[in-house]
């Protein structure tokens, strides 16, 4: 029983194996809490044979010491892979993670793909340095002294990633790691392992040496195992802030690298003489978007005061009219949470708000006619206070609150009261004064009148705060997964 023709094994040294002590773990659909699959789940021998495999990978495999145009050309077979089989890996998506088709495509598929496609042509930039020559006096004269600088792979790097955006972040960790030259573990979120899986049937189309890329699947004791052992060299995880603490803490014996990037409570900041209609929809997006499961969403809507009361009245009707249901149907705008827990604590938050005096003006219920599958309303609040947990603590669900400023400078003050920095959005008629605005706010990444309309493959993405620690994409970001070396040595 599998899901899109995935094989239902674990994949360690270039091998599919079952779990030693046959253990399986069901899959659902959260549109419909069917059983799409049963999934192997990695037992205790099956990880240390996953980071063993790694190791020798890493040690006295070819892999490290291959060229980077050499790596390239594996790599471009295995983003070849996943172009021919899109289809299938779509499926994989809208099913195991509740995507809607349109985001599932676009975002979750396409934006990828491209970010991979630039990593690529990034890598190739990476090459060795020497430091400016500097003039050495010695007994017998003057001698030019410089150095090469040059970059080695971290070793074996430990890639966890959570439910939300599987396939798009599986992609994005493997890629960095094993451009770079590190051998990878990759170890996906219980709910949605066959979008991990499926990197294994790419690693042996691509000619990947074995034991480069082991998948592992297994609970939180199992990511606890993987990020203590001292033959991990680098852990890159993305998901919440207090998983991302633990795991820096885990880590911390063995002095491991760590690249985290987790959670946010952005804000998008919308004046007086904001472009209403794409503010509203930005708006709208961001607090409903694979419902509201996403770290960067700017679900703080801080709205100036004076056009406040018009801009709550068209947001809670657009929230209002919003299409829920199983995401099979291309014509539905927002699917499902991930499991009954996820909707569990969106519905504790909502008692929360009214409880804190926010006023709910739309939402926050089940929705009626959908008996299954985890839905839950989009859902809207006004009158909100900053510092409530409303506003504070990330609720990662399809809840937004607007918040009410005067002057420009109450809106920057607003948007960095946060213990989050990850994204952020400005929306003004004067393009100027948002970007001053922008170079104030305390956070990896800000739009400006809904920025580029698509995720840069060439920007930097992370966060500050407790949204984590690194950035991906770009030169600067496959650095992350390497250490810098000088040779020193001199001329004439």
């Amino acid at each position: 029983m599998t899901i899109c023709n995935v094989p239902a094994k674990l994949f360690i040294n270039n091998e599919w194996v079952a779990p030693t002590n046959n253990a399986t773990d069901e899959v659902i659909n959260p549109a419909t809490e069917e059983v799409l699959a049963l999934a192997p789940v990695g037992s205790t021998e099956n990880l240390e044979d996953a980071i063993s495999s790694a190791r020798q990978a890493f040690d006295s495999g070819p892999w490290p010491q291959m060229s980077m145009a050499e790596r390239v050309a594996v790599m471009q077979k295995m983003h070849d892979f996943f172009q021919d089989n899109k289809a299938r890996v779509v499926e994989l998506i809208v099913k195991e993670a509740g995507s809607t088709q349109m985001l599932a495509d676009a975002m979750q598929f396409d934006i990828p793909m491209k970010h991979a496609r630039r990593l690529m042509v990034d890598a190739m930039r990476v090459e060795p340095s020497l430091t400016p020559i500097e003039i050495v006096p010695m007994p017998q004269g003057k001698i030019l002294a410089t150095s090469e600088t040059s970059y080695m792979p971290m070793g074996v790097v430990a890639a966890i990633t959570p439910y939300n955006f599987p396939f798009f972040l599986n992609l994005v960790k493997v890629f960095h790691a094993l451009l770079m030259g590190n051998s990878c573990v990759l170890k996906p979120s219980p709910f949605t392992p066959f979008q991990a899986l499926i990197f294994g049937e790419a690693a042996l189309a691509c000619g990947l040496p074995a034991g480069v890329l082991n998948i592992i699947t297994g609970d939180v004791a199992t990511g606890e195992s993987l990020t203590r052992d001292e033959r991990i060299d680098m852990v890159s995880f993305t998901g919440s802030d207090n998983v991302g603490s633990l795991i820096m803490a885990q880590g911390a014996p063995g002095l491991k690298k760590m690249h985290l990037e987790l959670g946010g409570k952005s804000a998008l900041i919308v004046r007086a003489d904001a472009d209403m209609p794409m503010a509203l929809y930005t708006a709208l997006g961001n607090f409903t978007t694979h419902c509201g499961q996403g770290c960067a969403l700017t679900t703080r809507i801080l709205v100036d005061n004076r056009i406040r009361k018009e801009f709550v009245t068209q947001l809670a009707a657009m929230t209002a009219g919003l299409k829920v249901g199983d995401t099979s149907d291309p014509t539905v705008a927002m699917g499902p949470l991930i499991r009954e827990q996820a909707r569990q604590r969106v519905e504790k938050y909502v008692d929360i708000g009214v409880s804190e005096g926010a006023r709910l003006v739309a939402g926050g219920k089940r929705p009626a006619g959908l008996e299954k599958g985890f839905f839950y309303e989009a859902t809207l609040f006004d009158d909100v206070d900053n510092r409530s947990r409303l506003a504070q603590e990330e609720i990662f669900g399809p809840v937004g609150v607007v918040i009410g400023y005067d002057t420009d400078e109450e809106a920057i003050a607003l948007a960095n009261d946060s213990r989050f920095g990850l994204g952020g959005g400005i929306f003004s008629a004067d393009a100027g004064r948002a970007y001053e605005m922008a170079r104030q706010i305390r956070t990896g990444t800000v739009a400006i009148n809904g920025g580029a309309y698509t995720m840069l493959s060439a920007a930097p993405f992370g966060g500050i705060k407790r949204s984590g620690i690194g950035r991906e994409y770009g030169v600067d970001s496959l650095l992350e997964f390497a250490e810098a070396r000088s040779i020193s040595f001199h001329a004439g």
